[in-house]
């Protein structure tokens, strides 16, 4: 029989007697478990809630006739008992999918963290929420295990927030008065082949749609047997990568990158501290030039950024501005570069870096982002607007910058009246949690705003070959999620290298994680050659782009083109030949 070693079960036994007299008692569901459910549920939600939604998969191994996990309270670091999920027997590679509803009583709001603690290791951050005392709020996450656990701990852990910490949640000795309670608990696991046969579906439904190409004579008569061959001219979703000043004038890197991507971002060319390096003194010749290869190519291509929240980013001149000079001084920015670039750059991250920094707000004052979103929307109005931030989407480790802190910035910049229209969240990744990654994309996807992942690189403290393997993972998750728009990597090649990873090496040969984008770039492309069959037809599933078609019949041949876009009803091509 299954279960703790003795003294462990004695334990937890004791803390729920105590728990029950003491502290508020947690609640779960007692829905049936699925137990070969391999269907992911995208559910999720940013708002708080009077009464918590019924658990995802009916609870999952959470259940209470379930062998593999048990109710108990944990002890954490700082004294705190909080409601706990003991687990037996989780295994490695399998990829377990965490939600639950939460409230505090205690005080106002605070930051909610669920932690996993297993046999090997402790404090991983799993899921986080911005829970409050009136109402219950949603907690969406997920974890893979290194090396499969005998007896595991879900936890949580409160932050606080405190004025004196700017943005910052900081961590507070008054947890000892907050009572945690913890509803519909769910957690799923899925098998790696469940998790990619999901990814492959998802793709199917929303980045592909199927065609039938009818082949007759000018009589209407249908001609089978007809050689079809299609090819696709250029795709729909963006898929691209950060270019410095380096690809000036050089034919390789040009030729490299033209032939992979669809979209661009310069990597420094465009920030404040690049083009007014001193005051009144502007220089756009480079960001010129590099726009120039841009169009030529036809290549969409995102402005990044008008403002960098972090001081260290900021120029030197600017930092020593205050007041009206300061004020003077952001607003010729704005309208110097967009002036400039109106229309050219399909997105522009206006405030890069707002969860972690705050350097204009804290001399212009609270609304600053909102003027900046406002008068560059006045500037540029057919631009679509981006926040954009880092360890989001990444891990749930940072305090600064959990999924519900994002969703509550830009909502409360929204309501302030903001033209906030983008979420980009960076991707730069150590080792990706991808149940945690898809969590959060689910919640941001509520917004109902393009979700694009901007800045996606591995560390550099990983070797080639790891951070290949853990690239493919992340644009495999990104790709195939619904409410992902576009996809960039990090990865301009400059002087000294790349910021974290590079694709190839210096003479564009490539390294493992070029590898990567290649093979998927392929497998994301359509080919097909085939024939008519009795009806005078072919049918394919075609990813979404721009596509030529070639019918070749005994001396006679015709091509034509066509644009597949998103949608339900099968694509239907008539040709006469």
């Amino acid at each position: 029989m299954r279960g703790p070693p003795l003294e462990v079960l004695m334990l937890c036994l004791v803390l729920l007697l105590w728990v029950q007299i003491v502290l508020h008692p947690i609640v779960y569901s007692s829905y049936s478990y699925v137990a070969e459910g391999s269907h992911y549920d995208y559910t999720a939600y940013t708002e708080c809630k009077s009464q918590p939604e019924a658990p995802l998969y009916g609870g999952g191994i959470l259940t209470r006739n379930s062998e593999d996990t048990q109710l108990a309270y944990h002890k954490t670091e700082t004294g705190v008992y909080s409601p706990a999920f003991v687990l037996y027997n989780l295994t490695e590679t399998t990829k377990y999918s965490f939600s639950c509803w939460v409230k505090i009583k205690g005080t106002k709001s605070a930051v909610l963290k669920a932690r996993l603690s297993t046999d090997i290791t402790t404090l991983t951050c799993i899921g986080t929420s911005l829970a409050r005392s009136g109402c219950w709020s949603f907690l969406k996450g997920g974890f893979v295990l290194d090396s499969s656990s005998r007896t595991s701990v879900i936890y949580f852990q409160v932050f606080f927030l405190f004025s004196s910490c700017h943005t910052l949640v900081c961590q507070s000795d008054n947890q000892n008065a907050t009572i945690i309670s913890v509803k519909s608990a769910s957690l799923q696991p899925f098998s790696a082949e469940q998790w990619n046969l999901q990814q492959e579906n998802s793709i199917h439904l929303n980045r592909k749609r199927s065609v039938t190409v009818h082949v007759s004579d000018t009589r209407g008569s249908r001609i089978t047997g007809a050689n079809v061959s299609v090819f696709q001219l250029s795709k729909n979703f963006p898929f691209g990568s950060a270019i410095s000043k380096t690809i000036l004038g050089n034919k390789t890197y040009q030729a490299w990158f033209r032939e992979r991507f669809n979209a661009a971002v310069f990597e420094n060319e465009l920030k404040w501290y690049a083009t007014e390096p001193k005051p009144g003194i502007l220089n756009y010749s480079i960001p010129d030039e590099m726009l120039e290869f841009i169009r030529a190519n036809q290549i969409m291509a995102r402005g990044h950024n008008i403002f960098w929240e972090d001081p260290r980013y900021t120029p030197s001149w600017v930092r020593n501005l205050t007041g009206d000079d300061l004020r003077a001084a952001v607003n010729s920015r704005i309208d110097s570069l967009l002036t400039r670039y109106k229309g050219d750059f399909a997105h522009w991250d206006v405030s890069n870096e707002m969860l972690h920094f705050d350097f204009y707000e804290e001399r212009l004052g609270t609304n600053a982002s909102l003027v900046f979103f406002n008068t560059a929307q006045r500037s540029d109005p057919l631009a679509t607007l981006f926040m954009n931030d880092f360890n989001v989407v990444e891990s749930c480790d940072d305090v600064n910058s959990n999924v519900d802190s994002y969703a509550s910035r830009l909502k409360e910049l929204k309501e302030g009246g903001g033209m906030l229209e983008g979420i980009g969240l960076e991707g730069h990744f150590s080792k990706p949690n991808i149940p945690l990654m898809r969590a959060v994309l689910d919640k941001l996807a509520t917004l109902e705003l393009p979700i694009w992942l901007t800045e996606v690189d591995i560390s550099k403290n990983f070797d080639q070959q790891t951070q290949a393997k853990y690239l493919e993972e992340v644009l495999r998750e990104g790709f195939s999620h619904p409410f992902v728009n576009g996809i960039m990597i990090w990865s301009a090649l400059d002087a000294n290298g790349c910021y974290q990873m590079c694709l190839t090496d210096g003479d564009f040969h490539n390294l493992p994680a070029g590898d990567v984008v290649d093979r998927l770039l392929q497998e994301w492309n359509t080919k097909e050659l085939g024939v008519t069959d009795d009806h005078g037809s072919y049918s394919f599933n075609g990813f979404l782009g721009e596509y030529k078609v070639f019918i070749g019949y005994p001396n006679i041949s015709m091509e034509t083109t066509f644009s597949l876009d998103r949608g339900i009803e099968t694509k239907q091509i008539n040709i006469q030949i």
